[in-house]
């Protein structure tokens, strides 16, 4: 928890000030002075007078989260419908020879990993609105230029621009994300978030056995058409949430300026500062990589992108050996990525009831390890391996949003955490490139380093003085390496 010491009173400085927490420069804002019993939230941050806590971010919840899961569903759908379209003869009408299909589903990856923090930078230049909304609109385009592919060569062009069109969706809505929530509550946002993935897993396989039955209409295969009108469906979409998509708090014109100043400052209670009004720079991003947690931080996300997007990939591929049909196939892939959601979300309030995320990344990983334990070593039983299908799903979209959301949110400042969380991001997403090449199981120490190092910062920065000399900017532009800022294990 980020922890401030009182000190003696002091008037409030212009460069110090920050309208709505109460610290030791600032020990009086009320939105209301004339309100007799102000409403204190458990950080002690005055809520304005119109409103509580709980109403506020109720508020923000119907605004925030519901427009960011819609749009990264659909680019998940857009990204792993080509596993569907497989199904329905996309190798067959494209002569894929050998390992052609699985080098499509690699080069999605080269301009996926490398755009992820560029795009992080350019979303806070442009602002979530016209960026995200930007990028949507595009990759629908690109989608539907995959269903009119006629070869080998135009499903890489076409794989590859939707990478690069898809890089900045994932870490920009987490970085979005972080931004609103404290510590203590984010949990729960981020894993219904995630879960995006697991609703895009289930209605992908709804939708594609649906689109499948227009075989053959205007000439065009099934899995042309599930390309086409996934994609439509996309940029239409992006169009309308150019007008919904939420800004950063700092600019959010649907909130009261004395919401933005109490969300402001019972972030920075939670926190600290976040630098919000000042360019990120090359010299940020360099120091943001001084810090071997951040780099911990790829690492753990690097462990679990292998058996989730194996998983995404090639579940329908393995359900098809079981002996359905193509729109059977599509039908019994859906019931794992629901129960998937569903864990996660279990997942996700236990953890933030408990403020401890690092138990709650074994549990998940655990059941994942299970399931793939089943599919190695069972070969003769399909209701048997069709239930390890279900726990590698719960086990690894259940552990993806506790790792990500626990490494964002333990990055201060919008410096840190914009480029930490592209990092994160974008590193572990090699593990993508691992995965479009074999279905296996993946398992790494780094979750247990990076929940050592948190616990080792915090403990000696308990034992050091917390007043060294420093100034309210300093301990801005070094966020969450503050002296005073304390990690959530």
């Amino acid at each position: 928890m980020f922890i401030r010491k009182k000190q003696s009173e002091t008037s409030p400085t212009t460069s110090d000030q920050e309208a709505g927490f109460k610290n030791e420069t600032n020990n009086y804002y009320d939105p209301n002075l004339s309100r007799e019993n102000p409403e204190y939230d458990e950080l002690h941050v005055v809520c304005p007078s119109h409103t509580t806590e709980k109403k506020l971010m109720s508020k923000i919840d119907l605004r925030v989260i519901p427009f960011l899961c819609i749009l990264y569903l659909l680019a998940f759908l857009d990204r792993v419908n080509i596993a569907n379209a497989r199904s329905f003869g996309l190798v067959a009408d494209l002569s894929l020879k050998n390992v052609e299909y699985n080098t499509a589903l690699t080069i999605f990856f080269v301009p996926y990993i490398v755009f992820e923090i560029p795009s992080n930078v350019l979303l806070k230049k442009f602002s979530p609105r016209v960026w995200l909304s930007g990028c949507m609109f595009m990759f629908g385009v690109v989608s539907v230029c995959q269903g009119l592919v006629q070869n080998y060569s135009g499903l890489l062009a076409t794989r590859f621009f939707l990478g690069l069109f898809e890089a900045g969706m994932f870490p920009g809505c987490f970085y979005l994300i972080g931004m609103w929530y404290k510590r203590s509550e984010s949990q729960r946002r981020y894993s219904f978030f995630f879960s995006s993935t697991t609703l895009a897993g289930a209605f992908g396989g709804l939708l594609a056995s649906v689109i499948g039955k227009m075989d053959g209409m205007r000439g065009y295969h099934g899995w042309r058409w599930i390309f086409i009108l996934e994609g439509v469906l996309t940029s239409l979409v992006a169009l309308l949430f150019y007008f919904f998509i939420p800004s950063f708090p700092e600019d959010a014109n649907w909130l009261t300026q004395e919401e933005r100043s109490y969300v402001k400052a019972r972030l920075q209670a939670d926190q600290g500062r976040s630098a919000a009004e000042r360019k990120i720079t090359l010299r940020d991003v360099g120091r943001v990589f001084k810090d071997y947690k951040v780099i911990l931080g790829g690492f753990m996300y690097f462990g679990m992108i292998v058996p989730a997007y194996g998983y995404a990939f090639f579940a329908p591929a393995i359900v098809s050996t079981f002996g359905w049909s193509p729109v059977e196939t599509q039908l019994h892939s859906v019931p794992p990525w629901a129960c998937a959601f569903g864990f996660a979300m279990i997942i996700a309030f236990c953890s933030d009831f408990t403020r401890h995320r690092f138990v709650f990344t074994l549990i998940p990983i655990a059941v994942a390890i299970a399931g793939f334990a089943i599919l190695l070593s069972v070969h003769d039983n399909h209701n048997i391996q069709y239930a390890g299908l279900f726990l590698v799903a719960m086990g690894a979209y259940s552990a993806m949003p506790v790792i990500v959301c626990w490494f964002n949110m333990n990055l201060g400042g919008h410096h840190r955490r914009s480029v930490g969380t592209a990092w994160q991001v974008g590193f572990g997403n090699i593990g993508g490139i691992i995965a479009t090449y074999a279905f296996i199981q993946t398992d790494s120490p780094s979750c247990a380093v990076y929940g050592w190092a948190v616990w080792s910062q915090n403990r000696k920065r308990d034992m050091s003085p917390v007043d060294v000399g420093l100034t309210e900017y300093e301990k801005t532009e070094l966020g969450d390496m503050s002296p005073d800022y304390r990690y959530l294990l």
